[in-house]
């Protein structure tokens, strides 16, 4: 593994950088075929990481599914992380690393719950119920996240830590503690709900966490609107805390999917609840076409019916 910094850019990289805003609109990845990062641009341990996991290229391609090697097995699941050297990088104090994709993650407005880009690190849940599996708290290590286009210059990804909510999931049937692999996997593409529940993971046994990850695979969501960028190639993960070290597995580039608010959702939140029963009734009687759930030019009883039958609460 070589590293390097980041390339000045072609003539054809400059038009890129020109026209970027309008490449939102695009629905499938550029020049490059690998939702995750590819290549290692640099990389610095810090002080005080995890003797042995020093390899940068651990966190290159898709998340761990199954850890432990062959003398102890287990399936990836929110209360059993990936732990392996050869599945996650360490970042001591200080410690810094940068992955490079081979194309463009845009800001997609077709992208789920309009997340663009994923990390995913070896945060776990707390169980409070062992061995059923139930959520007590999530730990995390922080990390703090950069983005760039060009590799240059960098945009704070504020509030967001690499190492952090939502724990990494690798299969859709599997149990909390299951040693072995599963048979249906998991999507590293696709993000979960962040409006699903008001206390995130918190209380909910597994049932209700498969649930709530949907297929998907769990990962920290990143929007890139957030921040006023329309399209990054880069992203870079530091370690600005004094008694963590965060580990990081990988970085995905969400895959655009179908629009996944509810009719009922009138505020595109995630959810059905009071606050689109009161923007219902705010435009009772009216033609507002936000609250006509049935189309029939009218807000009355039959759409209060539709919006009660997606509720979420």
């Amino acid at each position: 593994m070589s590293f390097r910094p980041a390339p000045e850019p072609t003539p054809s990289g400059r038009l890129i950088n020109l026209l970027f805003p309008a490449l939102a609109l695009v629905s499938t990845p550029l020049f490059g075929d690998s939702p995750f990062a590819v290549d290692v641009v640099h990389f610095d341990p810090g002080v005080g990481g995890i003797p042995g996991y020093d390899h940068p290229e651990s966190a290159l391609g898709g998340p761990t599914r199954t850890t432990g090697g062959s003398l102890f097995p287990a399936a990836v699941t929110p209360f059993q992380p990936a732990w392996l050297a050869s599945e996650v990088v360490s970042l001591g104090i200080g410690g810094t690393i940068e992955l490079a994709f081979d194309h463009l993650v845009l800001d997609d407005p077709n992208n789920l719950f309009g997340i663009d880009l994923l990390i995913f690190g070896n945060a776990f849940c707390t169980d409070t119920n062992a061995p059923w599996g139930v959520v007590g708290g999530i730990y995390e290590e922080g990390g703090q996240i950069e983005v760039s286009l060009d590799g240059r210059e960098w945009v704070l990804i504020p509030g967001a830590m690499a190492d952090g909510a939502f724990p990494t999931l690798g299969w859709q049937d599997t149990g909390p503690y299951t040693e072995a692999a599963g048979r249906i996997p998991t999507d590293f593409t696709k993000p979960v709900n962040p409006n699903r529940h008001s206390n995130g993971l918190i209380g909910l046994d597994f049932d209700a966490i498969l649930e709530t990850y949907d297929g998907a695979g769990g990962g920290v969501g990143i929007d890139l609107a957030s921040v006023g960028l329309a399209a990054i190639r880069f992203v870079r993960i530091t370690n600005t805390g004094v008694d963590s070290t965060p580990e990081i597995d990988a970085i995905a580039d969400v895959a655009p999917g179908p629009d996944p608010r509810l009719p009922g959702d009138l505020n595109a939140d995630g959810l059905v609840n009071g606050i689109d029963l009161g923007l219902l009734l705010a435009a009772w009687g009216t033609n507002d076409a936000t609250a006509d759930l049935n189309g029939d030019l009218i807000v009355n009883g039959p759409d209060l019916g539709l919006l009660l039958a997606d509720w979420t609460g």
